[in-house]
């Protein structure tokens, strides 16, 4: 990038001014998953540091701050309706955008990326916004790609490959009707691998995310800029006035979600029980009843150590950790790693498996397991909570770790300096 004082008058504008930005997601309530965390969080950094900050959404809505001002292109929200089969109502039948998700969901099928840009297509050819940068949270869909054929600065986050999801529940299909099924769901990235070939500009979050979609995208590693998460380190702090509860274990996992690896750190608590009669594990993750994961638990006969948390604010999430003697990050694959982050720097040691870019985020501040392997896990758990100076040594070295490296002013900064580089190469073309 050149230095301020070389740059064309024009650039030099670029560089200084205060940037008008627009971030997309398709989906980005932060209970849904780390998009809408990222989405609720770097838009929040951004206009803290004098920035103008539009969130284009469609539904779940994100929970944003009241300097972020939020565009609502509401779908049909079939995950949220009581049938989706029925939730067709006649003036969707006059929408192409409309029919074909109801459709594609009724079909089995995720359509919501492809339905997202259609309408944010519409969005713009009919409001013509005048934005520095547009930013697209993974939506990957071809209206972005249309925005940037028509001249629009676009930039792209992809947080990891979701060809990695989609191996893994192949993996854990034990029906080909389950795997036909799973192989449905997923064809949504026929779509992304084709506009990932065609996008100028993209950003992830990891060295690791950086080669895997490299390799599942077949494009070259030198297209993809790196710009790690961030953690909200005010929120996510150690709070002292909580008590720790003693052989309490911490995870935040989807329950069913083979990609999270629950099942790993169930069968490890299962071996640890018979040792420690005390021991519990606390879980951030909603659990459906009758899913593979409660079938696991009632089998073991866990039901009264293991205990399930859902749509808690990040503060209650905060004052969970606060009370964890250990947290312990199971997945098979991570892009980030936002579970380890937050406990890392709530101060709670963590306990990871080398699964995706959790390496890059736990460093050495604290114990790395392979993984897919529950005898690792349970030899860890065991080693910290039979060691007190281990576990504070690993708290302060994790919480330093994410002060120095992954906050999010950081990232808002590293962003920042990415908006303009881009817009600036659109200026010069």
């Amino acid at each position: 990038m050149l230095a301020t004082d070389q740059c064309p008058p024009v650039l030099r504008v670029i560089q200084e001014h205060r940037l008008k930005i627009c971030l997309l997601g398709y989906r980005c309530n932060p209970y849904s998953g780390g998009q809408g965390i990222y989405i609720k969080f770097l838009s929040k950094a951004l206009v803290d540091a004098g920035h103008s900050v539009d969130v284009i959404s469609g539904e779940p809505y994100p929970e944003l701050d009241e300097n972020v001002r939020l565009i609502k292109l509401p779908g049909l929200n079939l995950f949220e309706a009581d049938n989706h089969v029925t939730a067709l109502r006649p003036a969707h039948l006059l929408s192409y955008t409309d029919f074909f998700e109801w459709f594609s969901m009724l079909t089995g099928g995720f359509p919501e990326p492809y339905t997202f840009g259609r309408r944010l297509l519409q969005y713009f050819k009919q409001h013509r916004p005048d934005y520095d940068i547009v930013h697209d949270n993974q939506s990957l869909c071809y209206g972005t790609l249309q925005l940037q054929k028509m001249g629009v600065p676009v930039i792209t986050t992809i947080h990891h490959p979701i060809t990695s999801d989609l191996r893994i529940a192949l993996q854990s299909a034990d029906t080909w009707k389950l795997r036909l099924l799973v192989k449905r769901w997923y064809t949504f990235l026929n779509m992304q691998k084709k506009v990932v070939q065609q996008l100028d500009n993209l950003v992830t979050v990891s060295r690791a995310s950086r080669q895997d979609i490299a390799t599942d995208f077949a494009i070259a590693e030198t297209k993809l800029d790196i710009v790690h998460n961030g953690i909200d380190t005010r929120v996510f702090r150690p709070i002292p006035a909580i008590e720790r509860d003693e052989f309490n274990v911490m995870a935040t996992a989807s329950a069913d979600a083979p990609l999270k690896g629950l099942d790993y750190l169930i069968r490890a608590i299962s071996i640890l029980a018979g040792e420690i009669p005390e021991l519990k594990l606390t879980v951030l993750g909603k659990l459906k009843e009758d899913g593979k994961t409660a079938k696991l638990v009632s089998q073991l006969g866990l039901e009264n150590r293991i205990h399930f948390y859902s749509g808690l604010s990040s503060q209650e999430v905060a004052e969970l950790y606060a009370k964890a003697t250990c947290a312990v990050v199971p997945s098979i694959y991570e892009g980030f790693g936002l579970p380890a982050g937050e406990a890392m720097a709530c101060g709670v040691p963590v306990i990871s498996t080398n699964g995706g870019a959790l390496p890059e985020v736990v460093g050495d501040a604290g114990i790395t397991v392979p993984t897919r392997d529950h005898l690792a896990l349970a030899d860890a758990i065991r080693t910290l909570l039979a060691d007190s100076n281990l576990r504070h040594t690993l708290a302060a070295k994790g919480r330093s770790r994410i002060l120095e490296l992954f906050s999010w002013e950081v990232a808002a900064g590293e962003m920042v300096q990415l908006y303009r580089e881009v817009v600036s190469r659109e200026v010069a073309r």
